[in-house]
């Protein structure tokens, strides 16, 4: 299988296999999948492509994660035809994000206002108070301050498109499945958004500096995707990790020895 996404993105692309392989008797009902590693050489995919395509199968209910065992095929096969497109997912939604806020924070940087600096300062403000909020707070405010921040910056660009553009990037985070349930999973291990690094966004803009403002903003949106891998990691890697330290435990039993 290729990067060449064709009709049907990559993730979906390997979720109908391994579907079709659940329902044809390779993967029988009850054994665990191989290894996310495994799958990603057997596809030809990355690691990403495959953790999405787990978790589009888990919300399907073809699988189901088990702490520190791995990934099951179920007892059940619903058919992935109909609503079963999950559509877009958060790796490919923010690659786009910093392919084209990149570009908004570099030309915003040109353009904004000293009115618009302050209340995108104020917005800050906004995000570091929800971002120090106590574990078990509710995540939605520091999303709302978030998005504010980023469409502040984009309509400091003086262009509607790209105001729209971004608005809709942001939008997709919620109306897709996929997305939703990642973005989730992201927030109860504790990823929260990075208040330095829309600090060093701020400065850019601050110094009306269209590199550094884009170089700033493609950062964050790399340590995005850097962070949402971290934080996702399939049951499958949290198991090779721990089998890794039950063998490092047994070789130290017997160097003591």
């Amino acid at each position: 299988m290729s990067d060449d996404t064709g009709s049907k993105k990559l993730y979906q692309q390997v979720a109908r296999s391994i579907a079709d392989g659940i329902k044809g008797g390779d993967y029988p009902r009850g054994r665990r999948l191989p290894s996310e590693r495994d799958l990603a050489e057997q596809f030809g995919v990355s690691r990403p492509t495959v953790r999405e395509a787990m978790i589009a199968l888990e919300i399907q209910g073809f699988v189901e994660s088990r702490h520190g065992s791995g990934v099951y095929v179920t007892h059940r096969a619903p058919s992935l035809d109909g609503g079963a497109d999950l559509d877009i997912g958060p790796f490919e939604l923010t690659e786009a994000r910093r392919a084209v806020e990149g570009e908004a924070c570099a030309l915003a940087a040109t353009s904004i206002t000293d009115a618009e600096v302050a209340e995108l300062e104020a917005t800050l403000h906004d995000l570091a108070n929800e971002t120090i909020a106590p574990a078990g707070a509710d995540p939605s405010s520091a999303e709302r301050a978030d998005r504010r921040f980023h469409v502040l910056i984009a309509k400091a660009t003086r262009n509607s498109a790209l105001v729209s553009v971004v608005e809709m990037l942001w939008d997709l985070r919620y109306r897709s499945p996929l997305c939703r349930e990642m973005l989730a999973r992201a927030r109860a291990s504790g990823d929260r958004p990075r208040l330095e690094e829309h600090r060093e966004i701020f400065e850019a803009l601050v110094a009306r500096d269209p590199q550094a403002a884009r170089a700033a903003m493609r950062d964050h949106l790399t340590r995005v995707i850097d962070g949402l891998l971290a934080a996702t990691e399939s049951e499958a890697m949290q198991r090779v990790r721990q089998e890794a330290e039950v063998r490092r435990d047994a070789y130290r039993r017997r160097a003591a020895i």
